[in-house]
């Protein structure tokens, strides 16, 4: 059942990982979809090749995050290119970890809180002003802003402040039946970090040690609470932290 069609979604960092899955998990509900990266155009134009197969509608848009001008620009793009926006996912991200507090370098904090924190809050904003009545905005946090995790401070640092936002934010605009919420994944498999799977092996097996079904997550997993949270079945779930972390203790 096609139960976002003709909504349009704009996903931002949609070329890989997190953010692809949930722009083709939107376009295959029927949604017309906004591809954002910021320097993978090969990535981002395979997307935009699955989801046309799809028969849905879809544009990419280079825009760095890090930079408010071209948010906006990612926003006017999108309303020129299909006249209104329903679905707002602020994913777009990076990661820094096994980086204990006393080593981290300024310009490390900068280019984590540039990306991770500035680009979440403005995307927000902008979907605050842009998204149509009854639209949904969801943020992509991190089990990190749950559980504190040794070498991780920045990271997870930067990824709990647009948590707080949603808090505000979903009673600013919730008048419009805006829902504003947030998925708080835990480590996923095949993206991010673990793009590679032998990487960061003792950090893997220490996680999936904590996780009572004994895996990391899937991106699927992720999609589907964000199916969930732009559908109608979330029409009244607002303000909410939902983590997606098989019941994990970090």
């Amino acid at each position: 059942m096609k139960i976002l069609n003709n909504k349009v979604a704009v996903i931002t960092g949609s070329a890989r990982g997190l953010g692809k899955a949930i722009a083709e998990r939107y376009a295959s509900l029927g949604a017309n979809i906004v591809i954002n990266y910021s320097k993978d155009k090969a990535s981002a134009d395979e997307v935009v090749s699955n989801i046309t197969a799809m028969g849905v509608k879809v544009i990419a848009v280079q825009a760095d995050v890090s930079v408010v001008a071209d948010i906006e620009r990612l926003f006017e793009e999108a309303i020129k290119a299909f006249g209104k926006i329903d679905i707002v996912v602020a994913n777009a991200g990076i990661e820094m970890v096994e980086t204990p507090v006393a080593e981290f370098t300024e310009s490390q904090f900068d280019k984590l809180f540039s990306i991770n924190t500035k680009g979440a809050y403005f995307t927000m904003q902008q979907a605050a002003k842009k998204v149509e009545n009854n639209g949904r905005i969801i943020y992509i946090a991190s089990s990190t802003t749950a559980f504190p995790i040794p070498g991780m401070a920045i990271y997870g640092g930067s990824k709990t402040t647009p948590r707080y936002m949603v808090d505000v934010l979903s009673k600013e605009i919730g008048h419009k039946g805006i829902t504003v919420n947030t998925i708080i994944p835990f480590a996923v498999d095949h993206s991010g970090i673990f793009a590679d799977e032998n990487s960061y092996p003792e950090l893997r097996k220490s996680l999936i040690d904590s996780c009572p079904m004994g895996r990391l997550a899937e991106v699927e997993d992720v999609a589907n609470i964000a199916e969930f949270f732009a559908s109608d079945l979330s029409s009244f779930v607002n303000g909410q932290h939902l983590l997606v972390n098989g019941g994990a203790n970090q």
